[in-house]
């Protein structure tokens, strides 16, 4: 094989450090975060650019050496389609399983509608414009 030109070695070696970095980052929330909705966004996420990154970098060098590169970009097409939806399934899996989170739950937000007794009429929203004495 020739000597790849030197910004190329660079493209490929800025691809590889990025997506190790992500990677690394992914890992590392796994294992730190607390409960597993906060561990499944983890890899989901990070590790999802990681691995692009580096799959990135193997298209680049298949292109470089005059090949179409089509295994990297279907895998990074393939990745990127079923990680989020298998994060989602997993997430609903546990929600039914009622598998509790360390984050609580949501806060009661009153609800602003037409008629509703519980929002007070003589207070202005904020943003709202005061009203003109004419």
């Amino acid at each position: 094989m020739t000597q790849l030109p030197l910004w190329l070695q660079g493209l490929v070696a800025l691809l590889l450090v990025t997506g190790g970095l992500f990677t690394l980052v992914g890992a590392i929330g796994l294992l730190r975060f607390g409960d597993f909705y906060m561990r499944l966004h983890a890899p989901t996420k990070a590790s999802t650019l990681g691995v692009g990154g580096v799959l990135l970098a193997a298209m680049v060098l298949a292109w470089a050496r005059g090949e179409w590169g089509l295994q990297p970009l279907l895998i990074t097409l393939f990745l990127f389609i079923t990680a989020p939806v298998s994060a989602h399934l997993l997430a609903q899996a546990a929600l039914h399983l009622g598998l509790p989170s360390q984050a609580g739950p949501a806060p009661d937000l009153p609800i602003d509608a037409p008629g509703d007794a519980s929002v007070d009429a003589s207070v202005d929203p904020p943003g709202a414009t005061p009203p003109r004495g004419d």
